[in-house]
Parts: C-alpha cells; structure tokens; sequence
C-alpha cells in the first residue's frame, strides 16, 4: 500500500512511498553494505508485471481466450492480410518449442480459432490462418487490453511516459540479441 505525500521541512510534498521504497528500506537497515539500487527498478517492475498480468488474465477471461492463445492470435492478427504464418514463423514470434506450437495449433483449430492449409504453390508448407471468431476474439481482446493499459498509465505525463519506453526499451534489448 502506497503511503500519501507529506510535508518536508521546507513545505514541498514529498514523493508518495510504495511498497518498494519500505523493502528497501529493511535490506539497507540489515545489509548496509549492500547496494540496493536495483531494487528499486526490478522490484517496481516485478510488482508492475503482476498487476498488468492480473488485468489481461480478466481481459482473457472476459473474451474467452487463453494467454498462450492470445499470443497466437495476435502474431497472426499482426501478420496483416490474410493473417495467416507458417508454424516456424509463429514459433520465433511466441519463442516456444516445435512440440509445444503444434499442440497449441491443434487445440485453436479444435476451438475454431485458426485453420490450417497448404500453401498454393508449395504443398510441403504449411500455413495456419486465422478464422473469424479467432480475429474477432483477439481483436476484442486487444481493445480491452489496450483501454486497461491506458488507465494505467493515465496518471503519467506524456514526457514521463516516452522516458519510461525508452529506459525499458535499453534494459530489453540486450536480452533480444
């Protein structure tokens, strides 16, 4: 629970203290010769990543779509027209196994979220396509998510928030290499 802002000495309110900032607090009390500064980023960032997935699980749940299947959905919805990817390339969009991607694929065809074909001019590649009740779930799912997102960060001044893209943007790359 967040603490309110308070006077300083000097009348100006001080930042509100979170979770976080007590935590932190603890660690330097007991291990003063620790450096807690990476507390400070990836606790708020772990801390961030429950409350953002608690919010797509309810947009999941609310347009009938399970997590792994909405990651399908949207690399196919991406793909634009006519929304369709070969296994391999859904593969390196959702970094899952062969096995893993071929038992996802069976259980969407099963639910009437995608369909696999061949390829007109090559029958050896396989195709998966998105159907209509798959694009219209993704699609739903998406502007719930989206709408939630947005309230999040609502509180955010808009320079605050392209700051906020670029620092995450420089701590992932290095693990996207």
């Amino acid at each position: 629970m967040m603490d309110a802002a308070e006077p300083t000495d000097d009348g100006t309110l001080s930042a509100p203290r979170d979770e976080v900032d007590r935590i932190v607090e603890a660690w330097q009390r007991e291990r003063a010769d620790m450096d807690p500064l990476p507390l400070h980023i990836f606790s708020r960032v772990s801390r961030l990543a429950r409350h953002l997935d608690l919010t797509r699980r309810r947009a999941f749940v609310e347009n009938r779509v399970e997590a792994w299947e909405f990651d399908v959905l949207s690399a196919l919805r991406r793909a634009g027209r006519p929304y369709e990817l070969t296994p391999g390339r859904l593969i390196a969009e959702t970094l899952v196994s062969s096995g893993t991607m071929t038992n996802r694929i069976d259980r969407m065809v099963a639910h009437g979220l995608v369909v696999r074909s061949t390829d007109a001019t090559d029958r050896r590649v396989v195709k998966v396509r998105l159907t209509e009740e798959g694009r219209a779930r993704v699609d739903a799912t998406m502007s719930q998510l989206l709408e939630s997102e947005h309230e999040l960060l609502a509180g955010l001044p808009e320079e605050e928030t392209a700051r906020l893209t670029a620092s995450l943007r420089a701590l992932l790359i290095p693990f996207e290499d």
